[in-house]
Formats: structure tokens, sequence, C-alpha cells
């Protein structure tokens, strides 16, 4: 059985600037009560969280408004595909067991946001992640010229997102023939493999 991933619009911060503000200063604020003690003990969890499943993550950087990221991946998500799709945000090493086509394998949308402090959507970021993903400048740069093409799409879609009760991310469903099984938040991988075991069993 093959799996195909779909990838869906959700925005956890839509009132956020397309400018932006300081990552970190914004995670302690907004989530830690402007306590460094507390700041510093988040940045100690999530980087060793990372070191175990391969990711370096940082936390500077910008949190900035993610629509024009959005945006990018369901056109080339419609367009090329779910691959495409895929290789734009989640390209990595490997080393990391997802092979990408290009040697600077950094420049998908989660490695330059989580592990080189890049802002989430200005045009330059998805320009290095077009590159990643094996669409050509010239076609991606064409699209962003245009601000208002697949806009209202997208804006549709995060309605859609929200009247279907999702208020967080990770938001996962996995459809299957008999049901769908979701799963919400951080899990282990065996909670993911168990869900896909249990999609193929009762699809036979």
């Amino acid at each position: 059985m093959t799996f195909t991933v779909k990838y869906f619009p959700y925005q956890l911060y839509p009132e956020a600037s397309k400018e932006g503000e300081d990552k970190y200063e914004w995670y302690k604020k907004s989530k830690y009560g402007d306590s460094e003690e507390k700041m510093d003990m988040y940045t100690t969890l999530m980087t060793a969280y990372g070191v175990s499943a391969g990711i370096n993550f940082k936390f500077g950087g910008t949190v900035a408004n993610t629509l024009d990221a959005h945006r990018v991946i369901q056109h080339y998500q419609e367009e090329k595909g779910s691959e495409t799709a895929d290789k734009l945000i989640n390209c990595m090493h490997e080393s990391f067991h997802r092979p990408c086509p290009l040697a600077n394998s950094w420049e998908a949308l989660y490695s330059q946001y989580f592990e080189h402090e890049q802002h989430p959507s200005t045009d330059e970021t998805l320009l290095n992640a077009a590159a990643e993903a094996g669409i050509p400048e010239s076609d991606m740069k064409a699209f962003l010229e245009d601000r208002s093409e697949g806009l209202q799409d997208v804006k549709m879609l995060i309605r859609e997102q929200a009247g279907n009760g999702v208020d967080s991310v990770p938001y996962i469903v996995f459809e299957g023939k008999r049901r769908d099984l979701t799963l919400v938040g951080a899990k282990e991988v065996e909670e993911y493999e168990k869900a896909l075991e249990t999609i193929v069993r009762e699809s036979n």
C-alpha cells in the first residue's frame, strides 16, 4: 500500500505581521511570561529533542506571517504534486533518511526557519526552497510577483481547517477505507506507525 502526504494550510498566529519580530523575544514574552529562566528551560529541552531527531534547532531569527509560504506550498502541490510540496517543506540530509536533489539541503522551509534562523516567508526564503524542490527560479519569481494568485484559495482552506476543529499543529489525518484516524500534537514514532498499520490492516 502506498500513502500520499497532502498538506493543508493552517496559521497558528494569523495576526503576525509580514515583517515579523524577534523569534526569541516573542516566544519568551508570549509563551513564558517574559521569564528568561523558563525560556532557557524550553530551549534546552527542544535542543535535546532536536538532537535525538537529527534537527539542530536554533531560536533566533524572525516570527512572521506565513501566508505567502502557504500560498506557494498549495500552488505547487496542486501543479506538481505532493512530492514537490514535501521537498519545499521537509527536504533533509541523506543521513536523516530524506534524500534531497541538491547539496544545500538546508534550504527547505522547515530547515531554513528552525535550523538557520531565516524569515519563514520572504521571497528570498521561498526562492531558496524552490531551488531545493527543483522548481525553476523563473517560475517561482513569476508566481511570487503575482501576489493575488492562489491567495483566496489559501485563505478559504485555512478557514476550512479552523471549521474542521484544527486549533494546533501537527494535526494529522490518516484516511482509511473503513475510517479515518487523527493524531493531534507531537507523538512518538511508534504511534504514527501504529496508525499506519491500522489503516493497512483495515484496508485489506
